[in-house]
């Protein structure tokens, strides 16, 4: 085993190290995703596709991997620099652009792995589901809930979000947190009922609530769920869903 992952040893096989290695994956969207990149690459995944169009503000640094010399500089370039500096071996690809419905095709295409960070303000996301799937890509949906961090799996051959939403109706990230509630022990998780009890009261005015805590208990989840996919192993996909949280 490279000496750079002899500690991920008994963990990973040298065989399963390789497969990480090369498998392609992409994370459209790296505000959440810029977290994931990290702890996919120091786990050893090489092979990595970025995109986002946008830019590094203040607001950010509380729970994305930007630091404050980044400030109003395109996250692509600030992400794809950290990136390179913790492997320089890597092969990280970056496009500067926003994912929309004339570029998404061609940045899919290569790909064994998504990573779905885009923001709901159209049906770009399930358009981007419904490409993967036709292309036998798994996708994974990660959910910054504060104190927990939620992932979807939809597989190339199984359901995806559009079940969520009533027809002709927009998809949210709200339709989700719902959905944990509804299959989920919610005196457990009664707290994420009243954080969103409390933003439906200023929804959609204002973004969603969203802390650092969450977004680092995601990106550990997607690192190890997309190991499993990568080996072939058991998952379970969409409509069940995995939640881990600090209490």
């Amino acid at each position: 085993m490279n000496s750079r992952y002899q500690r991920n040893r008994i963990y990973i096989s040298d065989k399963e190290q390789e497969a990480i290695k090369n498998m392609p994956i992409l994370i459209a969207g790296i505000g959440i995703g810029s977290i994931i990149a990290e702890c996919a690459l120091r786990l050893g995944f090489e092979t990595i596709t970025i995109i986002d169009g946008d830019i590094v503000e203040e607001s950010n640094l509380n729970r994305q991997n930007y630091i404050y010399n980044d400030i109003d500089r395109p996250k692509v370039y600030a992400l794809r620099n950290r990136l390179q500096e913790i492997n320089p071996h890597a092969k990280i690809k970056y496009y500067n652009q926003y994912l929309n419905f004339d570029n998404v095709n061609d940045i899919i295409a290569g790909h064994s792995i998504a990573i779905n960070a885009l923001d709901f303000t159209t049906d770009l996301p399930l358009v981007f589901d419904d490409i993967c799937q036709k292309n036998n890509i798994h996708i994974l949906h990660p959910y910054n809930l504060g104190w927990a961090g939620a992932v979807a799996i939809i597989s190339p051959k199984g359901e995806n979000l559009r079940s969520l939403t009533e027809q002709n109706s927009k998809a949210s990230e709200i339709d989700f947190v719902k959905h944990i509630l509804n299959n989920s022990n919610t005196q457990q998780i009664k707290w994420l009922k009243d954080v969103l009890d409390e933003y439906m009261n200023d929804y959609p005015t204002i973004s969603p609530p969203q802390i650092s805590v969450g977004t680092w208990l995601l990106s550990g989840l997607c690192t190890a769920l997309m190991i499993r996919i990568t080996n072939q192993e058991h998952i379970k996909a969409f409509p069940e869903f995995y939640l881990k949280d600090v209490f």
